[in-house]
């Protein structure tokens, strides 16, 4: 596997380029003994079940553009998982989080600007009001709600979103 930091070729403190891999998830500098880890980035996923419906959005962007995906995205500096979860979610479909109910989380690769960013990537159950309306916006392409029984993981972009629907499937 590639190194996390192998597109980074000098030191980001000094600027050296005497910046080689300390470990597995490091790289040190030997001009000024600066070590950078590459820890994963956290993200999240939403599961929207309504009636029996799980809330499918289609990425507009890549990686997977055009695939199915659930609603989520990337962690902000200072935020919590929740308070990430609930501003994607709000971003990306319009809908207000009512409740946050925690699942699981699974480490992924997420292909970025020709780098291999890993994450670790929180799934939550969302409950919303029954008659709350969905708009897809930010980084959706559209949204649809899918009986539970027609949901097919095999159509989700993302790897670990395709392992996370197997096993929230396995669970309903």
């Amino acid at each position: 596997m590639e190194h996390p930091l192998e597109k980074f070729t000098h030191c980001p403190a000094c600027g050296s380029p005497m910046w080689t891999e300390n470990n597995w998830k490091s790289k040190c500098c030997h001009a000024c003994g600066f070590i950078f880890y590459s820890n994963p980035s956290a993200a999240t996923a939403a599961f929207v079940v309504r009636d029996g419906h799980l809330l499918v959005a289609r990425r507009a962007k890549n990686p997977a553009r055009g695939t199915c995906d659930l609603p989520g995205g990337f962690c902000d500096h200072g935020e919590t998982v929740e308070q990430g979860m609930a501003r994607e979610l709000r971003e990306e479909t319009g809908l207000e989080a009512r409740r946050l109910r925690y699942l699981f989380s699974l480490p992924n690769i997420y292909e970025y600007s020709g780098m291999k960013i890993h994450t670790l990537d929180f799934f939550f159950r969302v409950d919303v009001d029954a008659d709350a309306r969905v708009q897809a916006d930010d980084d959706v392409a559209g949204l649809e709600w899918v009986p539970l029984a027609d949901v097919r993981p095999e159509a989700f972009g993302l790897m670990s979103v395709r392992r996370a629907v197997e096993k929230f499937l396995d669970q309903s």
